[in-house]
């Protein structure tokens, strides 16, 4: 988690966003959240139980939930997902092995102009975290010797909201959120970043392990949509006080702390219905100093590009750069590819990683570190998604004394 000091001119990039008026921005069916934002997860479910071969049990329950949302404008879902991680050669005394679970229950009400693109949502997600041993995944990273984070979500925190916040379309596509917001919704979005069905290295996710994330829940606004047919632009601003346990004292840190995250990110992708799929973006973010902490202030840098090929093959090159700011890496350049197999059913990624540890977070004279990750995505049943994986980190900054960690995970999603 990051935490910043307001600085006078940091507010110039959100600004930037609301001073542009282009003629056409997001439309109603595009794609303006990341693959774990309430719409797509919703969206998500529905495909995958409509398109799946063989039925399950759950059929009957999908068609209740969906004759509900036409009713009353009210869609929701829950997932309950776990992650095991074990490794050889961790440092003498860490824990060799790490496992959690995590139930999610997400949802929207569309209570405003219901299917227009002056429509108003309400959205939600809910979560309970919690470790089955001694280690939790999100620290195993860390605790392997190596600077980053491995599925981050999957702690022991317990009880906690991750977003609560009003979704508003403004007319000639227009979109703005508003509350309890999660960052990785919108920012440095791409097909593969979420942890529960992409990679789980943080280096391989939103901001490439470079940028200085807000904690989940976090208070602010986004704005963005389309400049033109191809071109996009989004901003936002939000609180680093967060504390997603305990969320809504994030409104007064807002107006009282003033110590925010920034971010502006210009894209292009080849239209509004492939925003995943063919994509590429920069993002800048700033942050302002850690009062609490004293972290220093910094901004930085993302990039990302990717496409699909024959609706098969991803190719993507991603990475970024961080001066100060309190991230885990300084500099970050990833490079991978993922394969669509059995009728778009089951997923292949593979992807490696150069990093450089950031020294104002870890001081100076750690040497640069490399992390290769592989994953086979298996859609079980509808409800049933399996995904093995297997990574190696390479030369790890905080434990020099092994050339290679080696590391399997198993992580299953069911959905309900």
């Amino acid at each position: 988690m990051i935490r910043i000091r307001r600085n006078p001119g940091a507010s110039l990039m959100v600004a930037l966003v609301f001073l542009v008026t282009p003629p056409a921005l997001w439309s109603q069916n595009a794609r303006d959240g990341g693959p774990d934002s309430v719409d797509i997860l919703l969206e998500d479910s529905a495909t995958r139980h409509e398109n799946f071969l063989s039925k399950d049990f759950l059929e009957d329950w999908n068609q209740r939930k969906q004759e509900i949302a036409e009713r009353t404008g009210i869609s929701f879902g829950t997932d309950y997902s776990t992650q095991y991680f074990t490794g050889s050669n961790v440092p003498e005394g860490a824990a060799s092995t790490a496992s959690a679970g995590m139930v999610r229950f997400f949802g929207k009400w569309e209570l405003l102009n219901r299917g227009e693109d002056t429509s108003g949502t309400l959205n939600w997600k809910i979560e309970h975290r919690h470790r089955y041993g001694e280690t939790a995944p999100s620290g195993y990273s860390l605790n392997a010797g190596n600077v980053g984070v491995m599925a981050g979500p999957f702690s022991d925190q317990g009880s906690r909201m991750t977003n609560f916040y009003w979704r508003q379309g403004l007319g000639k596509g227009w979109v703005t959120y508003v509350g309890f917001l999660d960052a990785t919704d919108f920012v440095d979005v791409w097909a593969l970043a979420s942890p529960w069905t992409g990679f789980t290295n943080l280096a391989f996710s939103t901001g490439s392990a470079s940028m200085a994330l807000p904690n989940d829940a976090t208070f602010g606004a986004m704005v963005g949509g389309f400049l033109t047919d191809n071109l996009y632009l989004m901003g936002s601003i939000t609180d680093l006080n967060s504390d997603p346990t305990s969320p809504f004292g994030g409104i007064e840190s807002f107006f009282e702390e003033n110590e925010y995250y920034q971010s502006l990110e210009l894209g292009w992708t080849t239209s509004r219905d492939r925003f995943f799929f063919d994509n590429v973006h920069l993002t800048l973010w700033h942050v302002d100093e850690i009062t609490a902490t004293g972290t220093p202030d910094g901004w930085g840098f993302n990039f990302s590009a990717s496409t699909w090929i024959d609706e098969t093959w991803m190719p993507f090159l991603r990475g970024g750069y961080a001066d100060d700011g309190g991230s885990l890496l300084e500099s970050s350049i990833s490079a991978g590819v993922a394969v669509n197999l059995f009728d778009q059913r089951d997923l292949f990624g593979l992807a490696v990683n150069w990093g450089e540890p950031n020294e104002s977070t870890f001081g100076p004279g750690l040497d640069d570190q490399f992390a290769l990750e592989t994953f086979y995505r298996l859609q079980f049943t509808q409800a049933l998604r399996i995904t093995p994986s297997f990574q190696l980190l390479m030369d790890p900054a905080l434990n020099p004394t092994e050339d290679v960690v080696a590391i399997f995970g198993l992580r299953g999603v069911a959905t309900f």
